[in-house]
């Protein structure tokens, strides 16, 4: 189930709030629907493999439905309170010790990084998750110092690594 956090441990936690009584007006008003723009987006069956067969993908962005509904908001989230995870440059930067766990169990950047990530260009070989776990097998380098990490080309780190200021590593 979606709730085994052993599992699913990092998650998407963007979110909306509908009065039911709206949503059931646009509906009758729409018939059965609710007039959303579509985006077209052009992908491969297997994200992994550019030759594989072409497909578009056709979805909603569901922030657009607040256009929808007369008197919506939008509440803007200051980033002390999530730490967005879009890519694997930021899934990296979310393990290191750059973030810590609060005691009410909210994921928030060190104090000392007065509210900067570190900034993280993994090699586009990175891009999925289980390769990006081959760089830190023994675990997650230290960014809490940290401004700017560059990999680029193969390597793994070993357990115990520190990385302080802009660093690149490169491997041909």
């Amino acid at each position: 189930a979606f709730q085994d956090v052993s599992k699913y441990t990092y998650f998407n936690t963007n979110n909306l709030w509908v009065d039911l009584v709206a949503l059931k007006a646009t509906f009758d008003k729409h018939n059965g629907s609710i007039p959303l723009p579509v985006m077209k987006n052009d992908k491969t069956v297997d994200p992994r493999d550019k030759k594989s067969t072409k497909v578009i993908q056709l979805e909603t962005a569901m922030g657009a439905a607040i256009s929808c509904f007369q008197g919506a908001i939008a509440l803007k989230i200051p980033r002390t309170r999530f730490a967005p995870v879009k890519t694997t440059n930021d899934l990296l930067a979310l393990r290191s010790d750059a973030y810590v766990i609060t005691t009410d169990f909210r994921i928030e950047l060190a104090a000392s990084r007065k509210g900067v990530p570190p900034n993280v260009k993994l090699d586009g070989a990175y891009k999925f998750v289980d390769a990006m776990d081959t760089l830190t097998p023994g675990a997650t380098p230290s960014l809490i110092d940290c401004d700017k990490l560059v990999i680029e080309g193969p390597m793994t780190f070993s357990s115990g690594v520190v990385i302080k200021g802009s660093v690149t590593f490169k491997n041909p």
